[in-house]
């Protein structure tokens, strides 16, 4: 399935900078680059009768599927692309690419109601301008659920953008945008999500870049439903993806590839069965930011976000969505 190009207004101009760190003494003392073993995720504190209504929510979610560093044969279809997705290396290497006729991608087996999902990911190198890498949750129809990654390739020496958004009942333009503090397309980087009832952190390598909170009790929709399936695509989106489409995809570098590696999921299959609260798999049910990894998403948003919809006053010339004014 080809995803829709989201609607892009303000395309920010593009430095000719690559991917350089700023210097020590412009980081907090907090914002050192962690390893991949750091995490920024706390346990809430809760008390015994809202762990019984957990272990309720739980059985009427579903069951938790765990996969460890899986094999693409047995987790994921590839779904379009007429043999541009490859399956490699005994399931443990998906390739995806993109031509003149066509790009490629493919899907989970499974559909997930919450959970914490990781995909290790290599973009394609060299001119990718034009190109998009899409890694993605949805549900599917007119009133869908969808949290993004999306990978905006760039010519030679400028650095990629990642696109992020979130709909919510088929309503999305929450899109943030950052650039990286590395090369993805030198090796594989993990690219996470955790979704649960209480919000969805996006991550880099550990680091969380953004935080979608469920405000439910202001009024607020939030994506709790609908199960949704894992995608991912390559696909050439030149009319809005490089410079709000001013750089086209130069088809003489074709095949452009990206690489997938060491997925795991831990997370609520489905919407039936019951989910096992006794799994310690399920302790990213109830995780949440800790002030450190608040500190990393300002660091983050400081010194690598490049759009933000909440700042847009040109976009929304009559005020701000609502969710952008809630603390």
């Amino acid at each position: 399935m080809t995803p829709k190009p989201p609607p892009i207004p303000h395309q920010p101009h593009l430095p000719q900078t690559l991917y350089k760190p700023l210097p020590c003494f412009m980081q907090p003392k907090l914002a050192l680059i962690p390893s991949k073993k750091t995490t920024y995720i706390k346990f809430l504190n809760l008390r015994s009768s809202q762990m019984k209504m957990l272990a309720v929510f739980f059985v009427l979610l579903g069951f938790v599927g765990t996969t460890f560093g899986g094999n693409f044969n047995q987790d994921f279809d590839i779904t379009w692309g007429e043999g541009r997705a490859k399956i490699l290396d005994n399931g443990k290497l998906l390739t995806l690419s993109l031509d003149k006729n066509s790009g490629s991608g493919f899907r989970s087996k499974n559909q997930y109601l919450f959970g914490k999902i990781d995909m290790q990911l290599k973009l394609v190198p060299g001119n990718s301008a034009g190109t998009v890498t899409a890694y993605y949750l949805s549900s599917l129809g007119s009133n869908h659920d969808e949290i993004d990654f999306e990978f905006l390739g760039n010519l030679s020496g400028d650095p990629y953008i990642l696109h992020t958004n979130v709909f919510t009942q088929g309503k999305g333009n929450r899109e943030q945008r950052f650039y990286l503090w590395f090369d993805p397309t030198k090796d594989f980087h993990t690219y996470s999500i955790l979704w649960n009832p209480q919000s969805i952190i996006l991550s880099v390598d550990g680091t969380p870049i953004r935080q979608f909170k469920n405000q439910e009790s202001k009024g607020l929709p939030y994506p709790k439903k609908q199960p949704m399936w894992i995608f991912s695509s390559l696909w050439n989106a030149d009319d809005w993806a490089t410079r709000g489409g001013l750089v086209k995809t130069d088809w003489t570098q074709a095949p452009f590839t990206a690489s997938y590696t060491n997925f795991n999921v831990l997370a609520c299959i489905g919407a039936s069965s019951s989910c096992s609260k006794n799994s310690s798999a399920n302790s990213w049910f109830s995780q949440s930011l800790d002030n450190t990894g608040q500190e990393r998403i300002k660091w983050v948003q400081k010194n690598y976000m490049i759009y933000n919809y909440c700042t847009d006053s040109k976009r929304f010339p009559q005020g701000f969505p609502p969710e952008c004014s809630v603390a």
